[in-house]
C-alpha cells in the first residue's frame, strides 16, 4: 500500500509539470500576460467575476491563465481562493439609477428619455472573421464615440410606473439577504436568494432555460424595457462615522424585461417584471436571468405552473451551479476500482446464474 500511494504521488507531480509546460505552449511565442487577459479578454474575465462571485478582474486572469482558458476551472479557483477572503460586512444596495452607462438600450421604447447609448456591443456586427486582427502590432483605428452617459439616468420601467402599468416591487421583509456563498441553498427559496443562484449559475445554463422559455414553455413572452452597462459606487456604512463611504465602483450589467400583463379581482392589469443584474459587461447573462426570474415568479404572481423546467425551482436553482455540476460529473474519472469490482462479480454471477437455468431448462 504504501509502494502505491507514492507511486501515486510521483504520478501527480508529473502530471502537475507536464500540466506547466502545456500551460506555458511554444517557448518561442511571447508569454501571455495577466495584464492582456485582463484588458484583451474583458469578456471572459466578466464571467469568471460573475460566475465566481468575487469581483477583482486581477485575480480572474490570473484565474484564466493558470486554467488555461477553461473557464469552469477558473472560476472554481476564485471560488476556492474567495472562501478564504474575510467579510467585515454588507454594503449598501447599489444605485443603477445613477449608473455611469456605456451602455444602455431599451427594446420597448424609441425615444426613452435619457437617450439610447448603443456602447461597445457585438449586436450590429457581420459575424466575420475579421483577419486584420491577426497582423498584430497594428494601431486600431480611433473611436468616434463612445462616451458614458453623464449623471443619472432614469429607469425606463419607472415611466410605466408613472401610470401604474406595473407591478410594485416590494423590498423584502429582512434588511439584509442571505449569503448564498457562505450558506447552502435551501429551498424554498426567496427571490433574492433566487436571483443570487441565478447571477452565479452557469451562463449556458440559464441562457438554456431562458430560450426554453421563449420556445414556450413557460407563457413567457418578454420584451426588454431596459439594458444597461455601466460603473455604479460601492458604499458600506462605517458605525463609527454613523454613515455610509464609497469603498470603490463596479461595473455591472442590469437588465428589466417587461412580461405579459396579469391582473386580478384586486388589482387591474399591469405588466410584471424579471430582473437581472451580474458583474461586468455580461449583457447575454443578464438578459437571460431576467427571463428566469420571471418564470420562477409564477406562484408569487398566482399563475399556474405548467410543468415546465424553467418553472421548477428546484431543477433550475440545483443544476444552474456548474461548480458543483462539473465536480459530480468529473469524479467518475477518478478510481473507483472497488464499486467496479463489485458490479463485475454481481454481473457475472447473474450470468451464471442465468446459463445455468438454461442448461435444466435444456435438461429437463
Amino acid at each position: 500500500m504504501y509502494v502505491a500511494v507514492k507511486g501515486g504521488e510521483r504520478a501527480i507531480d508529473n502530471a502537475h509539470q507536464w500540466l506547466a509546460e502545456e500551460r506555458r505552449g511554444d517557448r518561442d511565442v511571447a508569454e501571455l500576460s495577466v495584464d492582456q487577459i485582463r484588458e484583451q479578454l474583458s469578456l471572459a474575465v466578466n464571467r469568471v467575476m460573475a460566475e465566481g462571485s468575487l469581483y477583482d478582474p486581477d485575480l480572474a486572469a490570473l484565474a484564466i491563465k493558470q486554467a488555461r482558458g477553461d473557464l469552469i476551472e477558473a472560476i472554481f479557483l476564485i471560488r476556492a481562493y474567495r472562501t478564504t477572503l474575510p467579510r467585515f460586512g454588507a454594503s449598501e444596495p447599489v444605485d443603477t439609477g445613477a449608473m455611469a452607462c456605456d451602455r444602455r438600450i431599451s427594446a420597448t421604447f424609441k425615444d426613452a428619455p435619457g437617450g439610447q447609448v448603443l456602447g461597445p456591443t457585438f449586436d450590429y456586427t457581420h459575424r466575420l472573421l475579421d483577419f486584420a486582427l491577426a497582423a498584430e502590432g497594428l494601431a486600431p483605428e480611433a473611436a468616434t464615440e463612445g462616451e458614458p452617459a453623464t449623471g443619472p439616468v432614469p429607469h425606463v420601467t419607472e415611466f410605466l410606473n408613472h401610470e401604474g402599468l406595473i407591478q410594485q416591487e416590494h423590498a423584502p421583509a429582512h434588511d439584509t439577504p442571505r449569503d448564498l456563498t457562505r450558506e447552502p441553498l435551501e429551498l424554498p427559496a426567496g427571490r433574492p436568494l433566487r436571483l443570487q443562484a441565478l447571477t452565479r449559475g452557469d451562463e449556458g445554463f440559464v441562457l438554456g432555460m431562458a430560450y426554453s422559455t421563449q420556445r414556450g414553455y413557460g407563457r413567457n413572452h418578454p420584451f426588454v424595457g431596459e439594458l444597461r452597462i455601466g460603473t455604479v459606487a460601492v458604499e458600506m456604512e462605517v458605525p463609527e462615522l454613523g454613515f455610509a463611504v464609497e469603498i470603490g465602483e463596479v461595473v455591472l450589467t442590469e437588465c428589466e424585461t417587461v412580461n405579459q400583463f396579469v391582473g386580478s379581482k384586486s388589482e387591474p392589469p399591469q405588466f410584471t417584471r424579471g430582473y437581472g443584474l451580474v458583474f461586468g459587461q455580461t449583457e447575454r447573462k443578464a438578459i437571460s436571468m431576467a427571463l428566469v426570474d420571471r418564470a420562477l415568479r409564477w406562484e408569487e404572481l398566482g399563475e399556474d405552473n405548467v410543468g415546465v423546467p424553467a418553472q421548477d425551482e428546484e431543477f433550475v436553482l440545483y443544476h444552474s451551479d456548474n461548480i458543483q455540476a462539473t465536480g459530480f460529473l468529473e469524479h467518475i474519472k477518478l478510481p473507483h476500482y472497488v464499486d467496479f469490482q463489485s458490479e463485475l462479480e454481481l454481473i457475472r454471477k447473474l450470468r451464471r446464474e442465468a446459463m445455468e437455468g438454461e442448461r435444466r431448462e435444456a435438461a429437463e
